[in-house]
């Protein structure tokens, strides 16, 4: 397998999507739960036809970019253009010196978020990004060795990840989460999400809360064409809730809501680019024990 994504982490970007465009129609068509889930959580959000048409493409051009963004040297830069707009917000957070928690879905290409952060930020701050184990030995050895880059560290999500996040903030460091990632059983909370109830990560709100970090909204947006990517900033949708006056559930609660809330306004940029397919709403899995 390896071989194979070396020889693709060669190929050019136009390439790679355009063969990823065919990957994500085949997925979609032969299996049909994919396809149901697709369009079941689509219909939620009241996208459109052409748009969740669209986003069946975008769904395998994610999966064709990653031995590109994953396999390149070390020390080398991302090889496709990256625009940014309102990197200021980035500078802004950082100067207040109690670290920041940067929030993105699972929307267009979130490897390139992270470290587009790390190429340009990580001088000032690096980036823990807390992600979920794989379950294939080939592919979690491949997640611990190629996303990890100068300026940009991983924090599995298990107890011993989630206390690496915590050191990280505690030192003013960035950390980036998905927080529509379905996240272990006695991390989260049920939160709506497009209108239904969500197992929904805790997680972020509550760090940002202890460490009074800042937290700001990322994407990063795939251009046309092959033609690189555009990385997005933006405040909360909405303040989190202040915890004054409240007891200690009712405030995760209503954090967990808000931070839905603001997910449900990114994926509104950028819809076609969401993965619909994605189980959003499954039961969370067993909590994994501490390394």
């Amino acid at each position: 397998m390896r071989p194979l994504l070396v020889w693709l982490s060669k190929r050019r970007l136009r390439l790679l999507h355009a063969a990823g465009a065919a990957l994500g129609w085949a997925a979609y068509l032969l299996s049909p739960t994919y396809r149901s889930r697709l369009k079941a959580n689509a219909a939620l959000a009241g996208v459109g036809r052409a748009q969740r048409r669209a986003s069946v493409a975008e769904a395998g051009k994610l999966v064709m970019e990653l031995p590109r963004l994953w396999l390149r040297p070390r020390d080398q830069a991302i090889n496709d253009p990256v625009e940014w707009e309102r990197p200021e917000l980035v500078d802004q957070a950082l100067d207040q010196g109690r670290g920041l928690v940067l929030l993105t879905p699972h929307m267009g290409s979130f490897e390139v978020a992270a470290q587009a952060y790390a190429e340009r930020f990580g001088a000032r701050q690096p980036i823990t990004v807390l992600y979920r184990p794989a379950k294939q030995a080939w592919l979690l050895e491949l997640e611990e060795t190629a996303r990890a880059r100068p300026a940009l560290a991983t924090a599995p999500a298990t107890l011993a990840g989630v206390r690496q996040l915590m050191r990280a903030l505690r030192q003013g460091q960035t950390l980036g989460m998905l927080p529509d990632q379905v996240p272990p059983e006695g991390m989260g909370v049920w939160a709506p999400f497009f209108g239904q109830p969500a197992y929904t990560m805790t997680l972020a709100a509550r760090l940002a809360q202890q460490a009074g970090a800042a937290v700001l909204l990322i994407w990063a947006e795939r251009l046309p064409q092959g033609g690189g990517y555009r990385v997005c900033l933006r405040p909360l949708a909405e303040p989190l809730p202040d915890k004054a006056g409240l007891g200690e559930e009712a405030w995760t609660a209503a954090a967990a809501a808000s931070i839905n809330r603001s997910m449900e306004a990114v994926i509104a940029h950028k819809p076609d680019q969401y993965l619909w397919g994605y189980h959003r709403y499954k039961q969370p899995r067993p909590m994994e024990p501490a390394a």
